[in-house]
């Protein structure tokens, strides 16, 4: 069975409840990512934060454009153990409209994430090595 932590991005980029939201948006910007885990200083997973979470800025008050991810973030998160099946992931994604989902420890300490694209290039990854397994063996039938 093929399981969350052979595909998951074990290099998360991170925000704290206490991060200003419009930092927040500009590391989503920066690396080009449209949401984030959310986490306490010793690496507990307390929300994500989504550009959906941050569509609230147009309409909000003034004084809510000065809060904090905190204040905008979606909790608690969903999110998956390393050892549970990639299926159920993939099930869940969707039915659920979701583009990336934190991975945790059994303590519930984040470990990595896993999105979409992290199961589209394993797809894509295995697709490969088939052809290149396929076109191997074609060759040997054939020179035989």
């Amino acid at each position: 069975m093929l399981k969350v932590e052979d595909v998951m991005t074990r290099d998360v980029i991170t925000v704290k409840q206490d991060t200003p939201i419009y930092e927040a948006m500009e590391v989503m910007r920066k690396h080009d990512i449209t949401g984030m885990p959310v986490i306490d200083d010793d690496m507990t997973l307390v929300g994500v934060i989504t550009e959906k979470d941050v569509l609230r800025l147009f309409c909000c008050d003034e004084d809510d454009k000065n809060k904090t991810v905190g204040f905008f973030m979606t909790r608690p998160a969903v999110s998956y153990r390393g050892n549970e099946s990639l299926q159920s992931v993939c099930d869940f994604m969707m039915v659920n409209y979701f583009r990336r989902v934190p991975v945790i420890s059994k303590k519930g300490k984040l470990i990595g994430i896993i999105s979409r694209p992290d199961i589209i290039d394993y797809i894509i990854e295995q697709r490969q090595q088939n052809d290149q397994t396929h076109s191997k063996t074609s060759c040997i039938s054939s020179a035989t």
